[in-house]
């Protein structure tokens, strides 16, 4: 246990076992790819880790993969977390980040529609291209991986992209969180917001749950508070019937 708490004292040691979590079975040329950090150094980390049995390897002909051994943070969770009552935990955490949204001055939109689907339909809608295409206007394309680029693609076949971003989080088919910016401002992180994608099952329905946040001001929220309902609207209907709506809901003038 001394070594466990040893490996996990460090940052970079923490990040490693990160990216093993997200994709496991990764080569060192892999991990060392998203580390600012030698290749030795890097390797040096691996050992602690891995003599902590925190990582296991196997060979698979000249490589050398990376695996996540969770049963070390088991044993520390049984240990030292579940003797404390786990919903009071989960309450402070919920307040403290409550409070920590009360702090920033950027307004948040947060809208949630009930579909009859699976997570998977779901997720999917939300990230295939050619499914974002017909209910969107716009092709959403990336590989969804942690740290990838995304870009939301006009369909006129411009190639334009009115939106750009970073995948934060990527954990199908339950949680999808990017950040969202105007490729002017892509290299500008206080330009960009935040939408997340909770998706969860509700029964033998889904409760999809999209939060909008660090929005630019009023005017943006306006724009967007009238641009979620649409497209969510439009996925509903593609998931449900087949087919989007019959008209382009943000193309209809307002009455």
């Amino acid at each position: 246990m001394d070594q466990v708490f040893k490996a996990l004292a460090d940052d970079t040691r923490r990040r490693l076992l990160d990216r093993l979590h997200e994709q496991n079975g990764q080569t060192l040329g892999e991990l060392c790819e998203r580390i600012a950090m030698t290749r030795q150094s890097v390797t040096q980390h691996l050992a602690v880790l891995e003599a902590a049995n925190l990582i296991s390897t196997v060979r698979r002909g000249r490589e050398k993969l990376h695996y996540l051994n969770p049963v070390p943070l088991q044993e520390i969770q049984e240990r030292w977390i579940d003797k404390f009552e786990r919903p009071r935990l989960r309450a402070l955490g919920d307040l403290k980040r409550r409070a920590e949204e009360a702090m920033s001055d950027k307004p948040s939109y947060v809208y949630v529609t009930y579909i009859a689907s699976t997570p998977e339909r779901v997720w999917d809608a939300l990230t295939d291209a050619d499914l974002t295409a017909v209910y969107w206007g716009h092709s959403n394309v990336s590989d969804w991986r942690p740290g990838s680029r995304w870009e939301h693609v006009r369909t006129d076949g411009s190639g334009v992209a009115d939106v750009v971003g970073t995948v934060v989080e990527s954990d199908r088919p339950s949680r999808l969180v990017t950040s969202w910016a105007a490729p002017e401002h892509e290299g500008e992180p206080d330009r960009h917001s935040r939408v997340t994608f909770d998706i969860r099952p509700h029964a033998d329905i889904v409760r999809l749950t999209v939060t909008h946040e660090d929005l630019d001001g009023e005017d943006e929220l306006r724009a967007i508070s009238a641009g979620w309902p649409a497209v969510l609207s439009n996925l509903k209907s593609l998931i449900e019937t087949g087919s989007p709506l019959p008209q382009e809901p943000w193309l209809v003038p307002g009455r």
